[in-house]
């Protein structure tokens, strides 16, 4: 039986701490070898230390003083942009793989459904964000149909699951998903919007995803398009769904201010509206942000494993 790849989390808050919970369930690759946290008593820590997990709370220069630290193949940061940019440094010239959780963007975008066998040459992966993981995807089926002149997209997550790092991230967050979608997505332009919902009880997370394509583009080879790439997406994000067919309006004409300026006079406005449920490993079901994105690492640093 081979062995496992070791890896490794820096950050004991919810991403890091659910992402520890679905290594420790459902991963047959990855043997996680510690869990890496500033906070002595934090929950995350501290759910390590009873799964038998080896922590340090003195950040990645506790682990690196270690034995471990030459075993780990990947680490995952689930830390803030601001601080995944001291560790990338630092592991880049140890020789290490990154799974970066942060909008730090130091490392390609890697959205798995998409383009994660682009990158394999890369180092350092950048996840862009929980909203892009939700929304590129469906970009870029579009994309692949008929080309996107414009995409905007509107993430809407419980502020119950939103942490401090992901408030700390705001600007990253719309800045980096909004690059993202034109890297990564296709669109030609992208713009990204988020919305911390404070509604008790607090609701799913729910994307909505626009396009602007040509009047004359093949509506249903679109919709297929579509329907195929979350399937494609659920294979790793199982609470991932459409919440209602593909919408299609023609906009233009004597409406001209609906037109980005660089796009076509008139054009057929793609309308799709999703809704993520998540696994409820260590936060609710409706902290679907949280689960997309360490679906997505899973499933990345595991494909990365198996290579």
């Amino acid at each position: 039986m081979a062995s496992k790849t070791k890896v490794a989390i820096i950050g004991s808050g919810n991403i890091g701490t659910d992402l520890m919970i679905k290594i420790k369930r459902m991963s047959t690759t990855l043997d996680l070898a510690a869990m890496v946290g500033v906070d002595r008593g934090s929950d995350g820590l501290e759910r390590a230390r009873r799964l038998g997990v080896l922590t340090t709370h003195e950040g990645l220069e506790g682990l690196r003083r270690l034995k471990i630290y030459r075993d780990i193949e990947i680490f995952f940061d689930a830390t803030s942009a601001s601080a995944h940019k001291v560790h990338a440094k630092i592991l880049a010239e140890d020789g290490k793989v990154v799974i970066d959780m942060t909008p730090a963007a130091v490392g390609p975008y890697v959205v798995p459904a998409v383009n994660l066998q682009l990158q394999a040459p890369s180092r350092n992966f950048n996840m862009v964000t929980c909203g892009g993981q939700a929304t590129i995807p469906i970009v870029a089926a579009i994309n692949g149909v008929a080309p996107v002149y414009y995409a905007e997209i509107v993430a809407s997550i419980a502020s119950k699951s939103a942490g401090p790092g992901t408030r700390a991230n705001i600007d990253e967050f719309t800045e980096t998903t909004s690059r993202a979608i034109e890297t990564v997505g296709g669109a030609r332009r992208g713009k990204a919007i988020i919305i911390l919902n404070p509604a008790e009880p607090p609701l799913m997370m729910r994307d909505t995803v626009l396009c602007l394509v040509a009047d004359d583009a093949d509506r249903d080879a679109i919709a297929e398009a579509v329907k195929i790439m979350v399937a494609d997406v659920q294979a790793y994000v199982p609470g991932y769904r459409l919440k209602q067919e593909v919408q299609f309006e023609h906009i233009g004409g004597n409406d001209p201010s609906r037109i980005p300026a660089d796009g076509p006079k008139s054009g057929l406005k793609v309308s799709v509206f999703l809704e993520v449920e998540g696994a409820a490993h260590y936060l609710p079901s409706y902290a679907g942000n949280l689960d997309i994105m360490t679906s997505a690492a899973l499933a990345t640093a595991e494909r990365l494993a198996a290579n």
